[in-house]
């Protein structure tokens, strides 16, 4: 099977003399909201390769979009899956397939056009991805801990394989500092322990992130499953309904379009949103200036004797993350520190921060569902609210 560094030399020739000139990564989740949210962070690292794009979702608007314009004879596809069952992975690959069979002939050779990462060999394969142009991973390894993995190889097409080996240095120093620094100056157990105040002794039940910077538009999505999905649990390791709060709502968006949407509500409502800012220390001084005043404003307020609606109460919990630039070995550090947070907070709250129990039944209900919203059948056994609701589904025909 392939190794990752072997990656780059795929996007040469796949049909004729035809060089690759657009990569479609397919996946969904962990295998795709990493990949897809560094791929624009370090845009600027950019190589004269092949144009990256992403599709997820199972609605087919979303391949259709990416899909417009691209000439099958010059795309490939990677497919991300660590299991290689993910229901919208596989029917986007499949109606990939489809789309380079009608471009390009039944006869031609689509398996040039295909690579996969994944832990499933046999069901690679079975799509017709051919065994050298499958890069392996871990099966032990969670979706949204996997960006380091081969399902990173969408990025390392974009970036090069220099860049993507910096990723993984930044990565490797926090790893590092989290093993070996005491826990007064340790960065992830500093940050567990902020938020595990914010959630269980102020009663915050969500948390703001707030990257000043354009590029980090994707982060707090990624965030949101690394956090969400680890440790939004109420029933601990050892199979006890916990009685105390766990990890909290993420949320956010760039600042500073985000000052003009929902600042108003941190600084003046009358909720409690801890929240993260981000920024890179060679930031523009106007963007700079705005990250500051936010973090100040939200401390200490603003007091206006006679006028109580434009006092600014403050006391209000944030955390500003200063990393050197928008690079790859910065931003390595950054994700990993958060990886090793989220751990950290498992501990505390005693839950396993490697399952994701709600998102699997998830996945069973609805491959239940989905024969019978197609074929009809036999309702026996679901909720008086599915049945209905399947009933009206079928007569929007």
């Amino acid at each position: 099977m392939a190794s990752l560094s072997l990656g780059l030399q795929l996007v040469g020739e796949v049909r004729g003399d035809a060089r690759v000139s657009d990569v479609v990564s397919i996946g969904i989740g962990g295998s795709d909201l990493g990949p897809r949210m560094l791929t624009r962070a370090l845009r600027g690292f950019r190589k004269s390769g092949p144009r990256v794009h992403f599709v997820s979702n199972i609605d087919p608007a979303d391949l259709d979009a990416t899909l417009a314009g691209l000439v099958p004879a010059t795309t490939l596809f990677v497919v991300a899956s660590k299991t290689f069952t993910t229901a919208e992975t596989l029917a986007n690959a499949h109606r990939a397939r489809a789309w380079l069979e009608s471009g390009l002939g039944k006869s031609a050779d689509l398996s040039r056009h295909f690579v996969a990462a994944t832990a499933n060999l046999a069901g690679a394969v079975s799509l017709g991805v051919s065994v050298e142009r499958v890069f392996p991973m871990w099966d032990w390894v969670g979706g949204r801990y996997s960006v380091w993995s081969a399902v990173g190889l969408p990025l390392a097409l974009a970036i090069g394989m220099d860049a993507f080996d910096e990723l993984l240095g930044g990565a490797a120093d926090i790893d590092a500092h989290f093993r070996g620094e005491p826990l007064a100056r340790n960065l992830p157990v500093l940050l567990a322990l902020l938020e595990i105040w914010c959630v269980n002794f102020l009663g915050a039940h969500t948390r703001a992130v707030i990257p000043y910077s354009e590029d980090l538009r994707d982060l707090p999505g990624y965030l949101q499953q690394l956090e969400m999905e680890s440790n939004g649990k109420r029933v601990d390791r050892d199979g006890m309904e916990v009685d105390y709060a766990t990890a909290p709502v993420v949320w956010g968006a760039p600042g500073t379009n985000s000052q003009h949407s929902f600042h108003q509500l941190l600084h003046q409502g009358t909720r409690l949103v801890p929240v993260d800012f981000l920024l890179a220390q060679d930031s523009p001084a106007a963007l700079a200036a705005n990250a500051l005043a936010q973090a100040a404003a939200l401390a200490f307020g603003h007091a206006t004797p006679g006028e109580p609606h434009k006092a600014l109460p403050g006391n209000r919990p944030s955390s500003m993350l200063l990393f050197e630039r928008l690079a790859p070995r910065p931003l390595g550090a950054l994700l990993a520190a958060y990886e090793h947070k989220v751990f950290v907070e498992g501990i505390v709250w005693n839950l396993n921060s490697f399952d994701q129990w709600g998102v699997e039944h998830g996945k069973a209900l609805a491959r239940t569902l989905a024969p019978r919203l197609l074929e009809g059948g036999n309702d026996s056994g679901l909720d008086a609210s599915t049945r209905a609701l399947l009933a009206r589904l079928r007569k929007r025909d």
